[in-house]
């Protein structure tokens, strides 16, 4: 069952004429660009029974076991092509979609969520406890990371020692940061959900905002990060 942070509701700012054209335009562009990712190189698979669905700034996942698929995360606009088209490349376009799991409440993760929902006849989970646990691929545990939302969730698979990540940090150009500070609820608590997320010794961590690369190479992007934010709070 999925739960949601609770929203504080603030008064939409006036737009104006020519406001509302460049918003139009602008999201025109997105769209477009966003449907043009049809190069296989882009989607590809970071591990065999892990299916990376790539857009411009943002990937979401599709885990494989023996009773078919499961969606973690559902993308942004676009999110939907996107993904039948990586199920078609890879061959796995005939295998049911069993579940969707959640993150967290986030717009860019949950916008495709309800019509995948439908589309495939899926149940959908969002985790509210750490290390529920989810029957999917010899099991997947919900890590509670909180500090980008209070409910964030990452997804541990320890029969292969990789963390789904969500939105704990961001991986682009060889280097890991955290988040902007605006789009966090509390970065300082996001600092230490990566201490919990390093704690499980994990070989490889994937993020839903990263650059094509290998889990490995996001974890040693991250431990650096985690590196540079310790040496700052203590002076060093």
């Amino acid at each position: 069952m999925l739960s949601w942070s609770s929203v504080t509701r603030k008064p939409l700012p006036q737009l104006t004429e020519e406001g509302c054209l460049a918003g139009q335009l602008l999201l025109r562009y997105l769209v477009s660009q966003i449907l043009l990712q049809t190069d296989r190189n882009d989607m590809p698979i970071v591990h065999p029974r892990i299916l990376e669905v790539r857009a411009p700034a943002l990937n979401f996942f599709v885990l494989r076991d023996e009773k078919g698929l499961y969606v973690i995360d559902g993308g942004f606009i676009g999110g939907w092509r996107l993904l039948q088209n990586a199920l078609r490349r890879e061959g796995w376009q005939d295998e049911p979609v069993r579940g969707i799991v959640v993150s967290h409440g986030h717009l860019d993760h949950i916008l495709n969520v309800a019509h995948l929902a439908k589309a495939y006849g899926a149940w959908i989970a969002a985790p509210r406890l750490d290390a529920d646990h989810l029957d999917i691929a010899s099991g997947i545990q919900a890590v509670h990371l909180p500090g980008h939302t209070a409910g964030h969730m990452g997804f541990w698979w320890g029969e292969e020692k990789l963390l789904l990540t969500g939105d704990l940090f961001v991986s682009y150009r060889d280097e890991a940061r955290l988040p902007l500070d605006i789009f966090n609820l509390d970065s300082q608590q996001n600092v230490r959900s990566i201490e919990t997320a390093l704690a499980l010794n994990p070989r490889g961590v994937l993020p839903n905002h990263g650059s094509l690369a290998a889990p490995g190479e996001h974890l040693r992007r991250l431990k650096r990060l985690h590196k540079r934010v310790s040496a700052s709070r203590t002076g060093n």
